[in-house]
């Protein structure tokens, strides 16, 4: 792992790195060219308060990227960002590692280090413990998501330089020690990736976009009678941006989508996964659609038990639902294999698929033995 120091020479890596990952613990998740190419014009990526530096592998890959500020001050601050496709390996706390030799190495001597992220933002909070950082504070609605509308509280975590050169971690000593400890919200950590005997299972990516692109259109007349998204057809670029919208989700843990490809293959299977989630009580629906080539393979069957499975040994589930059209049959009969309890049917409980009609919805449903 290793530093290197942006030039702006690499303006196009830079931008094409920024508007090709997602950001959902950022105030703008999705920042576009123009507002990157200004911050650069204003030099906000590189000037005598800022440097910018890309964080590299071992194979001298650019993994993620850090911008290191208020240089002039004796308390810099930085902002670390991963690549989604290099999130969860571990470059995290190595990068952070290496910005901070960096920071205490220079000859002006600075005093600490510091960085603030989002509470729930639970990846990043354990890459500063890793590190070597304390945490120093939590503000309440200090952190304000301009896509959600709310407020989140904030939290700084800091190394200060006699730690660093000790090699230790001073925990802070606060005056309120006699009063009740909060609760900690539990860290949601879980596989990202599973397999079954046939399948691999695994988060979306953006760069799925034109194989779920291929699959959706070749399958878009069986998908249209059930799925109120394939009513009108959409163009990569939208695909794109679902796809991003799907990854921060995963991310933030508000919705789990899960793309299944053949093992054997590599091709894109089709889409499930865990949704309407309410994580107090660890409540889950399950969803799904099939490229129609596949159909009749029993693969959907084969994910739908692997992650049932999943939702109640990795997520501790206590109920999983799979709630489906009474007239959508092959979707019944996945639940009904699965050995899946119909709890009841909703009468003149939706519209149809395209609107126009009244249906029933069946509701499946596993619990917690």
């Amino acid at each position: 792992m290793k530093l290197t120091e942006w030039t702006m020479e690499e303006q196009e890596q830079l931008i094409h790195f920024m508007t090709t990952n997602t950001w959902p613990y950022h105030g703008n998740s999705h920042p576009v060219r123009e507002l990157i190419e200004k911050t650069i014009e204003e030099g906000g990526y590189q000037s005598d308060e800022v440097k910018t530096f890309w964080v590299e592998n071992d194979q001298d890959e650019k993994v993620g990227i850090v911008k290191i500020y208020d240089l002039q001050d004796e308390i810099p601050l930085f902002d670390l960002r991963i690549a989604d496709e290099a999130r969860g390996r571990g470059y995290g706390p190595l990068a952070l590692k290496k910005i901070t030799e960096y920071v205490f190495n220079l000859p002006e001597g600075k005093i600490r280090l510091e960085g603030h992220t989002r509470q729930d933002n639970f990846a990043m909070r354990k890459t500063f413990e890793r590190a070597g950082f304390v945490k120093e504070a939590q503000l309440r609605q200090a952190w304000f998501s301009p896509k959600e509308g709310s407020y989140y509280d904030a939290v700084t975590y800091g190394m200060t330089r006699d730690d660093f050169i000790k090699g230790t971690s001073t925990p802070v000593k606060w005056d309120d020690d006699f009063h009740i400890i909060e609760k900690v919200k539990e860290e949601l950590v879980f596989p990202e990736e599973f397999y079954t005997e046939r399948l691999i299972i695994r988060a979306p990516k953006v760069a799925d976009a034109e194989a779920v692109q291929k699959a959706v259109l070749a399958s878009q007349h069986a998908l249209k009678d059930w799925m109120p998204w394939a009513q009108e057809k959409e163009s990569l670029e939208q695909r794109v941006q679902n796809l991003r919208q799907a990854v921060a989700d995963f991310i933030t843990r508000k919705d789990l989508r899960l793309h299944l490809f053949l093992k054997e293959t590599g091709e894109f299977v089709g889409c499930s996964g865990l949704h309407r989630i309410d994580w107090d009580v660890r409540k889950f629906e399950i969803g799904y659609w099939i490229d129609s080539k596949f159909e009749g393979k029993g693969l959907m069957t084969e994910a739908v038990e692997r992650i049932t499975t999943f939702a109640f040994e990795e997520l501790k589930a206590n109920r999983v639902e799979i709630r489906c059209d009474s007239e959508n049959v092959r979707s019944r009969s996945v639940a009904e294999r699965l050995n899946y309890t119909l709890e009841g049917t909703l009468h003149h409980d939706s519209l149809s698929a395209d609107g126009k009609r009244l249906r029933d919805t069946c509701i499946y449903a596993k619990t917690k033995r």
